[in-house]
């Protein structure tokens, strides 16, 4: 063979090759979310190669295992811990591993009663502790707290009532001196002001914190805005500047507008509305061992999880399906402010989330 045919054929093989793995990453992203258990505020983690979800279920918190995130639907659910003193309503248990051992923090009550508790383990799914209140500062109406380390120091973040009153739930912060012991006092992070968080209100919410740590080692908070009960419910970031103290609100920047809803004119300028579903928010990353640590790297495509309600369906809470999707980094994204103290632009990594 002449070496102009052998290389002419070697560049035909090579560009079949290649469009091969385009029409395969260009299938790959049309991919739907995949609809799993019909709850809301889904929490999982990932242990070695188990997926591990808690959810409340039957008056209480339950535990599930399975290989995959799809597998978690037809997975038992095992009863950890229930509501034998009669707190109330359960809500957005988040599961986490610290020092070994598996804290779930959920909050119960019965209307301004909410407030965050903790039951651990050794083991996921039986085993736990007894209910113990977190001794959060200010003593508070509190939901939707997890645990996170960053910076050599353990945190928490939840969503609570400045006063007595459910004016709004902004999003707050502590320190942590154990997974159990709140230490100092708590700092504010985020309040739904600006105009596309407030679509839904009475109240306007900043609720379901979740953390993760970006490319450059830069701290993110993402939460749900806008009512649960609506359609207009979606994602937003919060993004710690570099160098940054996580327990003071003007070293945080959010993003200009939602980064995963299904409503256009709520979206930050450059992220598409939801083609499936409607109000998809109340998020978790599914990290290894539930640590931020571990949050993946630039470039492909990770799972997470969300709960939202199928496009077609009345919104509802009981219409509510825990969601299979991914996220991926975007790099170079300015958040942009005004009328605060310090710059009024920072630029470095946001989210796009898929379904």
């Amino acid at each position: 063979m002449k070496p102009t045919r052998r290389l002419a054929r070697a560049y035909a093989l090579a560009l079949s090759g290649l469009l091969a793995v385009i029409m395969s990453l260009s299938s790959a992203g049309q991919a739907r979310a995949e609809q799993t258990i019909r709850a809301a505020d889904p929490s999982v983690i990932r242990v070695g190669s188990t997926y591990i979800s808690v959810q409340s279920a039957g008056g209480g918190v339950a535990v599930r295992q399975a290989s995959s995130t799809a597998a978690l639907a037809s997975a038992p659910a095992r009863q950890v811990w229930s509501d034998t003193a009669g707190h109330g309503e359960v809500w957005a248990p988040e599961i986490v591993t610290d020092g070994g051992r598996y804290y779930i923090y959920f909050s119960a009550g019965r209307g301004a009663a909410h407030r965050m508790y903790v039951i651990s383990s050794a083991s996921p799914d039986s085993g736990y502790t007894g209910e113990s209140q977190l001794a959060l500062p200010d003593g508070r109406w509190a939901i939707d707290g997890t645990l996170f380390t960053f910076g050599g120091q353990r945190w928490f973040v939840w969503s609570g009532w400045a006063g007595d009153t459910d004016v709004e739930q902004n999003l707050y912060i502590a320190r942590m001196s154990s997974p159990t012991t709140p230490t100092g006092a708590r700092h504010v992070i985020s309040q739904p002001r600006e105009s596309w968080e407030r679509v839904v209100g009475n109240p306007f919410i900043n609720e379901g914190p979740e953390a993760i740590r970006d490319p450059n080692g830069q701290l993110h908070i993402v939460y749900s805005a806008n009512g649960s009960w609506s359609d207009q419910y979606c994602l937003a970031d919060l993004r710690l500047r570099p160098g940054g103290d996580p327990a003071y609100v003007w070293d945080w920047y959010k993003s200009n507008g939602c980064l995963f809803g299904s409503n256009r004119a709520t979206m930050m300028s450059g992220w598409d509305p939801t083609l499936y579903v409607d109000g998809p928010g109340h998020h978790s990353f599914v990290l290894l061992n539930g640590d931020i640590g571990t949050s993946p790297p630039a470039g492909p495509r990770f799972p997470s999880m969300f709960h939202a309600v199928p496009k077609g369906t009345p919104y509802a809470w009981e219409n509510r399906y825990w969601y299979t999707g991914t996220f991926a980094w975007w790099g170079n994204t300015t958040y942009r402010r005004a009328n605060v103290p310090g710059p009024t632009t920072d630029t470095g990594w946001s989210l796009k989330f898929f379904e």
